[in-house]
């Protein structure tokens, strides 16, 4: 347990008004007497699931950069050859 009181007390002190102090309170009380063990947020099943989920889609996203960057490497190389070839031109 902690004292509530002495949390509104300091959150009044700070500046904020008393109901909204009182509510700050009451909600952190709730939170902190939450008994999480009775019904756990997540299980391990559902962890690797997610996980799994995750690598596939970063699998995904890998492939899509990669395919970016070739082809701003492709366009670089093109932007290259022509000015090359520009220049090959004016010298004859």
């Amino acid at each position: 347990m902690f004292d509530t009181h002495a949390i509104a007390r300091t959150l009044t002190d700070a500046g904020i008004e008393p109901e909204q102090a009182d509510a700050i309170t009451a909600a952190v009380r709730q939170a902190a007497e939450h008994d999480n063990t009775a019904e756990p947020l997540a299980t391990a099943r559902d962890l690797n699931a997610g996980l799994a989920d995750l690598r596939i889609e970063l699998g995904a996203l890998e492939a899509r950069i990669a395919w970016r960057i070739i082809g701003a490497l492709l366009a670089v190389a093109s932007i290259q050859t022509a000015i090359l070839i520009a220049a090959l031109r004016m010298l004859t």
